[in-house]
């Protein structure tokens, strides 16, 4: 009888022990089984050593790149190729947010019940939210500059403009690759915010400050804060408050409103912005922000000004906007389009939100942007036909020969509820080269590909 239990025992045993491997099998195939199914000796996914299956579309079914066994196959126009680089990648796999690298599983067709089998074994198609026309418009506009253009629907959350410069066209790669080329500028990288990080300090100025809108300092260009240290402008702008100071971009002003925010307030604005952590992306990580807050004079008023050692990622910068636009709560941003009647359901019920802004808060900086546009940046002019609220951004750089020129804002327009972000490197003010990046752009996405 004893040795019948003991048999009994050892055999519980082992059941536990089958049980307990299938489980952690099971787990690990769900988490892992994409990675398994996409590992480079698969001869049915691979071919010669690159991926051969799936191919990459925009919002509207154009082709933008096919993997075949004989290679990638691209877009037939080379203003779209070199637009969508560093979404498609390249021949040689070089870019870090290219499809071959981050949507592998997905161009496969893997799921945990079939793996990578599909009927006519040729991948999955992927449909991103980009607009290969817009995406080719944002590329001409930079005109061969450095740096980065992003455009989003700020109530869904699509990403319809995603560009990086300087770029190149994947079917005829250059023999010498101009460096920082494999980097995607508005994800990959961070920048000086210059003056539009004033956004943030505005916004903790208005729900921490009492006299945040009767404030006023005069400014004569420069506030001296002994042992040669200065914060400066560019002008002289007499009397400012703080719908003034944003009009006119016065450093003077937010260097003195930042002191008067204190560090503590500006390091949890600047978190709530969400300036300082990583968006995931559909796979594509943005790279958080980085930033100090000493204690007071000189250093933390640069802070809020948007200098000293500031430094914000532009998809994070726009989606700050998106979330002024849209009453203070941010849709965070997706380039995956789903195609289907339940998918489409599924990702309106999955659509990630974050708070940023007090809704009153964000009305006022809305209206304050948009007196940016009407009595400062000459928009009837500048930006015909389009309701536009923004902000420039002129940004200085160690080493440069001019400073970095910004413009990021939104559309106030239900019909087009895009925000923005543009950045041209070494461009100067803000409006002068990014703002007609951006007019150019929005011009195309108010007429070009209506939704």
């Amino acid at each position: 009888m004893k040795k019948i239990e003991r048999r009994a025992i050892l055999c519980l045993l082992v059941a536990v022990v089958l049980v307990t491997g299938l489980c952690i099998f099971i787990y690990r195939d769900v988490r892992n089984g994409a990675e398994w199914a996409s590992y480079e000796g698969n001869r049915d996914v691979y071919a010669d050593g690159d991926l051969a299956k799936g191919a990459l579309y925009d919002r509207h079914s154009e082709l933008l790149m096919r993997n075949t066994a004989d290679g990638m196959e691209f877009n037939e126009s080379s203003d779209v190729r070199a637009a969508c680089m560093h979404i498609t990648g390249d021949r040689d796999n070089n870019i870090a947010t290219g499809a071959n690298r981050i949507f592998v599983d997905r161009l496969i067709g893997y799921d945990f019940i079939n793996g990578i089998y599909t009927l006519n074994n040729q991948g999955k198609d992927i449909y991103l939210t980009l607009d290969a026309g817009l995406c080719a418009e944002a590329y001409n506009a930079l005109s061969g500059r450095r740096g980065t253009v992003g455009v989003y629907n700020y109530n869904t959350g699509e990403i319809l403009c995603m560009v990086s410069s300087p770029t190149y066209d994947p079917t005829d790669p250059p023999y010498e690759v101009e460096d920082g080329t494999y980097i995607n500028r508005l994800t990959g990288a961070s920048f000086a915010p210059g003056s539009t990080f004033k956004l943030v300090t505005a916004a903790a100025a208005i729900e921490q400050l009492d006299d945040a809108y009767d404030y006023e300092i005069y400014c004569d260009s420069f506030v001296d804060y002994g042992n040669g240290d200065r914060v400066t402008d560019v002008e002289a702008h007499g009397t400012v408050n703080l719908e003034k100071a944003l009009e006119v971009s016065c450093n003077c002003f937010f260097g003195k409103l930042s002191e008067k925010i204190g560090k503590k307030q500006m390091k949890q604005y600047t978190q709530k912005a969400g300036l300082m952590e990583s968006y995931d992306i559909d796979g594509i990580h943005t790279k958080a922000g980085s930033f100090d807050f000493p204690k007071g004079g000189v250093n933390l008023a640069w802070t809020g000004i948007g200098q000293y050692n500031d430094m914000v990622c532009p998809c994070n910068m726009m989606v700050y906007v998106g979330a002024i636009a849209r009453g203070g709560e941010a849709v965070l941003p997706s380039i995956i389009d789903s195609r289907s009647l339940v998918g489409k359901q599924v990702s309106k019920m999955t659509t990630q939100t974050k708070e940023m802004i007090a809704e009153e808060t964000a009305k006022s900086l809305k209206s304050m942007m948009r007196n940016n546009v009407e009595n400062h940046y000459n928009g009837e002019y500048n930006f015909p036909g389009l309701d536009l609220c923004a902000k420039t951004g002129t940004a200085e750089v160690e080493g440069q020969s001019a400073p970095n020129s910004w413009f990021v804002g939104f559309l106030n327009d239900e019909s087009h509820p895009y925000a923005f972000v543009v950045l041209v490197e070494e461009g100067g003010y803000g409006i002068d080269a990014a703002g007609s990046v951006a007019n150019e752009v929005l011009q195309y996405a108010v007429g070009g590909h209506d939704d």
